[in-house]
């Protein structure tokens, strides 16, 4: 049966919303907003943005490791859409280069040399609480449509429900940490890409591929094993053992 696109966003709205009612894996749950993202919104790639408990902004998921350095950059600069999304709390779109260009001369200059031409950044916020901000990356010149960037808008709202369900004061102390467990996680995720990299002889890219897969099929949070593969405790089967 051929997958349609309305299929595929019924899907991404079903993986968001099981985060209700169980037990989730931040992480996994962003990287999954992103993936879904990039395809049902004919994006080349998409980041998200989460603050730590100092409100500082962080790269928690990305789809490529130039988006993850375009993210990384816009923090360093201190400016671009991903930071302007989550400082404002709107949507910022940006069609061309010569408009990110006037904006974020900085960002421009990063984005342009890793191929991007429009960007669409969008924040994750419930009412007063915005808890980060999510980037879709197009190689090609020309604003998301009205119907997208609804449909997108929704995605992150989900999610970000998902995030803060609890709304009591103890429970949304109990949120901001579990983000801020998610953000230490990514620094334990990044380790363990890089540690990969290097055993299986793979960019950084499938590196995060082979230990995603692993962790699914294994049913193991991704930071859990992540630590597991830093310290040698499992080691992921050669590519050539994978089917």
């Amino acid at each position: 049966m051929v997958t349609t696109r309305e299929h595929r966003l019924v899907d991404a709205f079903v993986t968001l919303t099981d985060t209700l009612v169980a037990d989730y894996d931040v992480v996994e749950l962003l990287q999954s907003l992103v993936d879904n993202a990039t395809a049902l919104f004919d994006a080349s790639a998409a980041g998200i943005l989460l603050a730590n408990q100092r409100q500082e902004l962080e790269v928690v998921a990305s789809t490529s490791e130039r988006s993850n350095l375009i993210g990384l950059m816009q923090l360093e600069a201190g400016e671009g859409p991903c930071v302007e999304a989550f400082t404002t709390g709107t949507a910022v779109s940006v069609s061309d280069a010569d408009e990110m260009r006037q904006r974020w001369p900085r960002f421009a200059a990063a984005s342009e040399e890793a191929g991007y031409a429009s960007v669409h950044s969008i924040p994750l916020r419930l009412r007063d609480t915005t808890l980060g901000s999510m980037n879709l990356f197009r190689e090609t010149a020309g604003a998301l449509n009205d119907e997208d960037a609804i449909a997108a808008r929704a995605l992150t709202d989900v999610a970000t429900i998902s995030i803060l369900q609890q709304r009591s004061v103890e429970h949304a102390t109990l949120a901001q940490e579990q983000l801020q467990r998610a953000l230490n996680s990514r620094v334990v995720i990044e380790q363990a890409k890089g540690f990969i990299s290097h055993t299986h002889q793979v960019d950084m890219h499938t590196a995060f591929q082979l230990l995603r897969r692993y962790a699914r099929s294994h049913q193991m949070p991704l930071a859990e094993l992540a630590r597991a593969v830093a310290t040698g405790e499992t080691v992921l089967p050669a590519i050539t053992e994978r089917t």
